[in-house]
């Protein structure tokens, strides 16, 4: 087999799933008996137990040379694979072990044909809009990140109210106290912005969302921008606590007074291996339960079904 011919998984698990090691396993079975040859993270290699499987290190370079990230777990355990597969431009693909799994393309007992279609890339890969944010305290850059979900600026403590000036375009928008703003994704607007209070976004509508959470003001409502439009907050006053900016729940930025927050449309955006062709109203329906009992679906004949 050559270089070029040779193909290799990289298998992300959810940490302390008793069920996640024993899906990897079934996975690189199948995948080892095709020939595909597999890798882990080190740091879950122990709990995986696998015989056979490239072990690398965690980081941006873990995903290089792989054709998929394939991710078992739910939301959380994808953007933390998301980390890996960005940077070397790696589809992820992911089985969901979580709750809603609103990501996923499969859920654990269709793994069998999962690794099927893989195998003979009887798949789909789109790209999602990422956000890049840059933290400056005065006119120094202190820290830059992304996010493929969200990043939310937010009070550090929860007897605290952060005062914050938005702008969108280097114009000012609006001076809130509240518990924080989320700048959010398409991809997002069904996690963090949603509960907050955000619309749901087609993600192949190309846009930015901004959520105010909690806001005593009477102009806070979500607003959806252009994806060339640039975002930003300033934290005027912290009432004595810390603010603080998460990117997507997982990377975390203390925040001090006077710090602004800007984000905009991300220079690299994630590749999901996609599956499913259904709309993606049908995705809504499905991972949020929602009542459609009553609908008169059309016929292909014209009548009434």
């Amino acid at each position: 087999m050559t270089a070029e011919s040779r193909r290799e998984m990289l298998l992300v698990a959810h940490n302390g799933r008793a069920d996640a090691p024993v899906a990897v396993r079934k996975a690189a079975e199948q995948f080892a008996a095709s020939g595909v040859a597999v890798r882990v993270l080190e740091d879950e290699a122990d709990e995986l137990g696998l015989t056979g499987a490239t072990v690398v290190p965690a980081g941006p370079s873990a995903a290089e040379g792989c054709e998929l990230v394939i991710v078992f777990g739910g939301d959380g355990t994808l953007l933390r694979a998301a980390e890996y597969g960005r940077a070397s431009r790696t589809p992820l693909l992911g089985v969901n072990l979580g709750h809603v799994g609103f990501l996923a393309e499969a859920e654990p007992e269709d793994l069998t044909s999962v690794v099927t279609r893989v195998l003979t890339r009887d798949y789909a890969v789109e790209e999602r809009m990422t956000i890049d944010v840059t933290v400056t305290v005065g006119n120094t850059p202190v820290t830059r990140g992304w996010a493929l979900n969200e990043a939310s600026v937010e009070k550090g403590s929860p007897e605290r109210m952060l005062e914050l000036v938005a702008e969108i375009d280097g114009r000012p928008l609006s001076r809130w106290g509240c518990d924080g703003v989320i700048f959010a994704t398409p991809t997002g607007s069904t996690a963090y912005a949603f509960s907050a209070g955000g619309p749901i976004v087609w993600p192949e509508v190309a846009a930015l969302l901004l959520v105010p959470i909690s806001a005593h003001a009477l102009f806070a409502r979500p607003m959806v921008v252009s994806p060339d439009s640039v975002l930003a907050v300033e934290v005027v006053s912290n009432n004595g606590g810390a603010g603080v900016m998460w990117c997507d729940g997982r990377r975390r930025v203390d925040l001090p007074l006077g710090a602004r927050v800007q984000a905009c449309r991300g220079e690299w955006p994630v590749l999901l291996a996609r599956l499913q062709t259904a709309p993606f109203t049908d995705r809504l329906v499905r991972k949020f339960d929602l009542p459609v009992w009553g609908w008169r679906e059309r016929r292909r004949d014209g009548g009434d079904a």
